[in-house]
């Protein structure tokens, strides 16, 4: 079995160097840890990050495993004059371990890993925004400062200096990948994969550039201008198309990914694109009818409130809501009426409700009466 490529695993070059490692390393672990992802895969692909970043992290792990592809060193087993069969590493049981050696150290010439520095995409870079209720309903322009990794513009990203002082790579010839051809008992075999020495650019830097020491990129500050869209809601994210990071190389950007926060409105409650909230009206107001002032997102409408109204009646004003994102249609507002009785009653007050109430009998309240009578049934 092959031996795993901690590089790939933490997603970065073979070149890089103990700042991007532990960048790298952050990132994913945070990502991956089992607290924080409940995926069934999370544990494993965690303990998989850390397995790598204890070897890579280290500088002494790191160079044995570069030249060996082990953080140990070459891995020999049996002690002095332990035997043909220890020196294989499979006594009696087989050839793994000598298989497995030389599979190691033909994966540091790029045979089994490694991600050519050609071609590659920039990662993402994930930031928060917090608006308010009426920018997330209306829009606004914002400007999010940030700091991301850019192609260095004075060498073009070669990593040399002034863009020119490299010769083509004389391992690859240029192409960026190399053979190798494996010799062993059990016959010949060529694998091919990215060369280690221009890390699959087809260059060889003689003067590296002295803005971004040859690495052809750098991390800069970066102002990028965000249209937030009318309609968007809370937990939703803008995705800004090569608005990242640049790659470690030649490629595309990453993508900038805003997840958008929303603060509440002291009346409105959003559900997805419809605004709700209770109306709460005096109770004769619902009994006689009448006429009432609404909020809207923006202004204010009357509304008439029908005789009999009762209490908990759900009016729907159509297109009052919110713009619906990508479209030209708005939500409905869904004003729920309140019965509201007075607080205080004057003893006046009260003798004209008791006089109202005389002049209705339970016919008068049909669901009352309905309840009496269940009532009277049990």
């Amino acid at each position: 079995m092959p031996n795993k490529d901690y590089y790939e695993i933490l997603g970065v070059q073979k070149g890089a160097d103990a700042d991007e490692i532990k960048s790298a390393y952050r990132r994913l672990a945070k990502k991956y840890h089992p607290d924080l992802n409940k995926a069934p895969e999370a544990a494993e692909k965690f303990k998989e990050i850390n397995e790598a970043y204890e070897v890579v992290g280290d500088e002494k792990k790191r160079a044995n495993y570069d030249q060996y592809g082990s953080a140990d060193g070459p891995q020999f087993s049996g002690g002095g004059a332990g035997g043909f069969g220890d020196f294989f590493g499979g006594g009696a049981g087989g050839f793994g371990g000598f298989s497995d050696i030389f599979s190691d150290i033909f994966s540091a010439f790029g045979g089994g890993g490694g991600r050519s520095r050609v071609n590659q995409r920039g990662e993402d870079i994930n930031v928060s925004m917090r608006l308010s209720f009426d920018e997330a309903v209306f829009g606004v322009e914002k400007i999010i400062s940030l700091s991301r990794i850019e192609t260095c513009t004075k060498c073009s990203g070669t990593g040399a200096k002034n863009g020119k002082e490299f010769t083509t790579c004389p391992d690859c010839h240029g192409a960026g990948r190399v053979r190798v051809q494996q010799n062993t008992m059990f016959g010949t075999t060529i694998r091919e994969g990215v060369c280690p020495t221009c890390g699959g650019s087809g260059k060889k830097i003689k003067e590296k550039c002295e803005e971004c020491g040859g690495k052809g990129y750098k991390k800069v500050p970066a102002e990028i201008h965000v249209k937030v869209p009318a309609g968007i809601n809370d937990g939703q994210t803008i995705r800004m198309r090569g608005e990242g990071n640049s790659p470690l190389g030649q490629g595309t950007n990453g993508d900038l990914n805003i997840k958008v926060t929303v603060a509440q409105h002291p009346i409105f409650k959003r559900v997805d694109c419809d605004l709700q909230f209770d109306m709460f009206v005096p109770f004769t107001t619902c009994l006689l009818g009448g006429k009432v002032e609404v909020p809207l997102t923006k202004g204010k409408m009357t509304i008439d409130i029908p005789e009999g109204t009762q209490s908990g009646t759900v009016m729907r004003l159509k297109g009052k809501g919110v713009k619906i994102l990508n479209s030209n249609k708005y939500g409905d507002m869904l004003v729920t009426i309140k019965s509201e009785p007075p607080k205080n009653l004057s003893r006046k007050a009260k003798e004209l409700l008791r006089e109202i109430e005389n002049n209705f009998d339970d016919s008068d309240y049909p669901k009352y009466r309905d309840f009496k009578n269940k009532i009277s049934k049990l």
